[in-house]
C-alpha cells in the first residue's frame, strides 16, 4: 500500500508539472458598447433615445412626447400608460414611447433589459426591435425582434419574432416563432436576446427560453436577421390583441432599471 501510495504521489506532481491538465469551459466573453443606467435625472438621454411617434398601429396609437408618459427618476426610466388630460390631443389615453432610431442600431450582439412591469386591464408593455434601415420592405418583411411582451395582469411574457416566413407564408412551427415564460412578479427581472448570424438565442433572467434559427438556404423572408436593428421601448395600452382597457386600472408603468449591449 505504501508503494502505491508513492506512486500515485509521483503521478500527481508529474501531471501538475506538464500543464497538460484539461482547461474548464469558459463563458462567452463579451463587452459592453453600449448601455443607458438611467441616472440623470427628467428626460430620457436625448443623445440615445427619441419619442416614438404615434401610428395607426395598435401599440403607436396612443404615444406622446409628454414629459408625463416618459421621464427618469430615482435611477430608474418610467414609461407609463394614462388616461389623456391634455385637451389638445383627442385621444382617450396617452403611453410613453422612446426608441434609439437613427441614434443607435446594431447587428450582431447580445442586448439585455432589466425591468420590473405593472398589471392591469389593457396593459401592453414591450421590449423590441426593428431594422434601423429596412433592407428588404416594410413590416413583416424585415423583421420584428420582440424581446419582451406582456398582457393585463399575465404571470408570463411572451418572446417573439416576425419575418415574412412567420407572418406572411405561415410557417409558424418549423422553426417555432415564439415562446411564453414565466417571470417574477411584481419584481425586476432581465430579459435578453444573443443575436448571432445564425441564430437567436432568448433569456430570462440568464436562462436560456427559446432558439430561433436560420435554417439551410435560408432567404431574406425567413432570415432578415442580417442588417442593423434599433430598440424601442414601450408601455402601450390596448388593442385587438391585448383586448379593451380598464380606466380603473390606470396609471400603469413599466419601470426600467437599465439598458445593456454588448458584442462578442
Amino acid at each position: 500500500m505504501k508503494q502505491f501510495a508513492i506512486i500515485l504521489l509521483i503521478g500527481f506532481v508529474t501531471g501538475c508539472g506538464t500543464g497538460k491538465v484539461k482547461d474548464k469551459p469558459q463563458k462567452e466573453k463579451w463587452d459592453l458598447i453600449w448601455q443607458d443606467e438611467f441616472e440623470e435625472e427628467g428626460k430620457p438621454d436625448a443623445a440615445k433615445w427619441s419619442h416614438s411617434p404615434r401610428n395607426s398601429a395598435d401599440w403607436a396609437r396612443f404615444c406622446t412626447d409628454s414629459d408625463s408618459t416618459r421621464f427618469v427618476k430615482n435611477g430608474k426610466l418610467h414609461l407609463r400608460g394614462i388616461l389623456n388630460t391634455n385637451k389638445n390631443d383627442t385621444v382617450k389615453y396617452n403611453t410613453g414611447c422612446i426608441r434609439t432610431a437613427d441614434k443607435f442600431a446594431f447587428k450582431y450582439g447580445k442586448i439585455e433589459v432589466k425591468a420590473k412591469l405593472d398589471k392591469g386591464k389593457g396593459s401592453w408593455p414591450a421590449i423590441w426591435m426593428m431594422p434601423q434601415d429596412p433592407q428588404y420592405g416594410g413590416w413583416p418583411h424585415s423583421g420584428e425582434i420582440d424581446i419582451m411582451e406582456q398582457l393585463n395582469r399575465d404571470t408570463i411574457v411572451y418572446q417573439t419574432l416576425h419575418t415574412n416566413y412567420i407572418d406572411i407564408q405561415e410557417k409558424k412551427d418549423n422553426p417555432p416563432y415564439f415562446t411564453t415564460v414565466p417571470f417574477q412578479v411584481d419584481a425586476y427581472n432581465i430579459y435578453g436576446v444573443e443575436w448571432y448570424p445564425n441564430r437567436l438565442d432568448f433569456f430570462v433572467n440568464g436562462k436560456k427560453t427559446f432558439s430561433y434559427p436560420k435554417i439551410k438556404d435560408a432567404d431574406s423572408k425567413q432570415w432578415p436577421f442580417d442588417q442593423e436593428f434599433f430598440i424601442i421601448l414601450d408601455q402601450a395600452l390596448g388593442g385587438s390583441w391585448v383586448g379593451s382597457i380598464k380606466d380603473e386600472d390606470l396609471p400603469v408603468e413599466m419601470l426600467v432599471d437599465w439598458v445593456r449591449v454588448y458584442k462578442r
